[in-house]
């Protein structure tokens, strides 16, 4: 618990932890968004790609 109050008690530990919330949320979108476009393109060609 002392680490997150650590954390949480100055700006750069805010702003740090805004950070890491960010880039995780936006690899959680993009792999979503790849893996939605993989199966779209999958479906309207009716093909896989080479080596898959």
């Amino acid at each position: 618990m002392a680490l997150l109050n650590e954390l949480f008690s100055d700006w750069v530990g805010v702003l740090s932890f805004g950070v890491i919330a960010f880039i995780l949320v936006m690899a959680v979108y993009f792999t979503w968004y790849f893996i939605r476009h993989m199966v779209d393109d999958e479906a309207r060609t009716g093909a896989r790609p080479p080596g898959v």
